[in-house]
């Protein structure tokens, strides 16, 4: 059974650091995408950043520049370094993870982010 754990949140103020970690494990697929996702009460689920086993990164406009993703595939995981963070950025980041075949997602149970102004 394929597990996802975040840890890394926390409490932060504003134009603070924090750096979120994610591991996954027991997945009889190969991996292709790990990442990040947000989600604050009463909206969706959003991107933050994700990156390909190719390499690829793509980040959410509101995090360019401030935010780093990085990935080791040997060890199946995935950081997620929050520079510069806003109170806007308080929220409850989950990690994300697709297999190659099947195509399958996997979530994490989520990290809280809150930063105080």
């Amino acid at each position: 059974q394929v597990q996802v754990v975040e840890s890394g949140g926390g409490l932060v103020q504003s134009g603070g650091s924090l750096t979120l970690f994610c591991a996954a494990s027991g997945s009889a697929s190969v991996i292709d995408v790990m990442g990040w996702y947000r989600q604050t009460p009463g909206n969706q689920r959003e991107l933050v950043a994700i990156m390909s086993s190719a390499g690829t990164s793509t980040y959410a406009d509101f995090v360019k520049g401030r935010f780093t993703i990085s990935r080791d595939i040997a060890h199946d995981t995935v950081d997620l370094q929050m520079n510069r963070l806003k109170p806007e950025d308080t929220a409850v980041y989950y990690c994300a993870i697709e297999t190659f075949s099947p195509r399958l997602q996997t979530w994490g149970q989520g990290t809280q982010v809150t930063v105080s102004s």
